[in-house]
């Protein structure tokens, strides 16, 4: 590691989609490229390089717009990376999501034999994300992406999947979205727990000191690692009718249906959690953002008769609960945006549309962030001493996962939980500092 490790965060060299929270609300549009001729995939990066917004500048061109670019192990080949280089990325990365399935849980209905091609395909070389506020300046972001492809004979696009927000900001299963977002050392962007002390930039970008204490392992030459970032691409799509026929089953009122969904996830639908409202919804709390993030579990709450321990947001983050291990080395960028029609208030019947969202993490850990939480905090319990039971809502269950939910004298234990959420595809991608941009386009291999 050179001398200038230990610098502040170059942020002008820092993809902006990197550190930033999207706006909101917001709609995106993700789109899949082949590589077929290496010079015109090289030219592309070249392109891309003036077209994608660095986390130094806080507004992009087109306002609160941007695109950011990633690449996968197969899109890095395709460029004519030298081996030596391709040796060098994080061993998850080089095998791919279709080869980690397993430890992911993506089986059975989630298994790579049935996701949507070309995802997870060797085909899948870069993956292109355009955000911003609104259609019309999304229009205007994926003008800028479209400029990059021009004249480009030898690099298509095989997929596209359009997202939106609600000015809600609800996701598919009717719940706020977009709330907890941690503070990085160096980056300028507030956290979105002010309890939470900031996390090391090296959990998040290549080149810089992580928890541990040390550099993560980057990718050489340095030019092309550092400010750089594992990125993980997922489509999930969710069953929401049947999350809703579950919600009527298991309960005898409205009041009671919702009170339900609030402890499978850990807060009410407007957003408010748990552990600041513990007895009714709170719209208010729900919508403020300097509020409705601001909280921990280890007092007052120890034992989860407030906000259950297998509820869904405190599996994720488990903040400073109680648990198997260091809760700080498991930290992770989440975004989630979603795509498809709504299913209308009220509807409990599958009306067989393709209805959920495109989740994306960052990390420069792959193994001990993303993987680490998807296989034993999301489809396992051992680390909250709850055994084999999984993520109530995101887990992979089927049809026997069990939920308990805390309460004197008797606690409620459910029974047959569905699984509410299918992958339909996903991709482990690497999001290039804009120098490695300039890099990869002036190789000459």
């Amino acid at each position: 590691m050179s001398e200038a490790a230990d610098t502040p965060l170059e942020l002008d060299d820092i993809q902006s989609g990197t550190l930033r929270p999207r706006p909101s609300p917001y709609a995106a549009t993700y789109l899949l490229l082949r590589i077929d001729d290496r010079q015109a995939g090289r030219e592309l990066m070249r392109r891309l390089s003036t077209v994608v917004a660095s986390a130094g500048h806080p507004r992009s061109p087109a306002g609160d717009t941007w695109v950011s670019v990633a690449l996968t192990f197969h899109g890095l080949r395709a460029l004519g990376v030298p081996q030596a280089s391709l040796d060098s990325f994080a061993w998850e990365f080089r095998q791919g999501m279709v080869a980690r399935a397993q430890a992911l849980g993506d089986t059975g209905e989630s298994s790579p034999e049935h996701w949507e091609k070309p995802l997870g395909t060797p085909d899948a070389h870069v993956v292109l994300v355009a955000l911003a506020p609104d259609s019309q300046h999304l229009a205007t972001a994926l003008g800028r992406a479209r400029s990059a492809l021009e004249a480009l004979g030898g690099v298509e696009v095989i997929w596209r999947q359009d997202c939106h927000a609600l000015p809600t900001q609800q996701e598919p299963f009717g719940f706020r979205d977009g709330i907890s977002h941690p503070a990085i050392e160096g980056s300028g962007i507030p956290g979105s727990n002010p309890r939470e002390k900031p996390l090391k930039a090296g959990e998040f970008v290549l080149g810089y000191r992580d928890e541990m204490g040390g550099f993560p392992p980057m990718p050489q030459p340095e030019v092309l690692g550092r400010n750089g970032t594992y990125i993980v691409f997922r489509k999930l799509h969710q069953r929401v009718a049947a999350f809703r026929q579950y919600l009527r089953a298991h309960s005898s009122s409205p009041e009671e249906l919702e009170l339900l969904a609030a402890k499978l996830m850990g807060r009410w639908r407007s957003g408010a959690p748990l552990a600041l409202c513990p007895f009714h919804d709170d719209p208010e709390l729900g919508a403020d953002p300097r509020r409705n993030n601001d909280f921990l579990y280890r007092q007052g709450d120890s034992t989860g008769y407030v906000t259950p321990p297998g509820s869904h947001i405190r599996r994720a983050n488990p903040r400073d609960a109680d648990v198997a291990g260091v809760v700080r080395l498991h930290r992770m960028i989440r975004r989630g945006t979603a795509y498809g029609p709504q299913l209308p208030e009220g509807v409990t019947e599958d009306d067989g549309a393709d209805r959920g969202l495109m989740f994306a993490f960052i990390g420069t850990h792959l193994g001990r962030q993303f993987e680490f939480v998807q296989s034993e905090w999301i489809n396992s319990g051992d680390f909250l001493g709850l055994g084999t039971t999984k993520d109530p809502i995101a887990g992979a269950s089927d049809g026997a996962n069990s939920f308990s939910i805390p309460r004197r004298p008797i606690p409620r234990r459910l029974q047959g939980l569905p699984r509410f959420v299918v992958t339909r595809g996903g991709e482990y991608g690497f999001m290039p500092g804009l120098r490695a941009l300039r890099w990869l386009a002036d190789l000459q291999t």
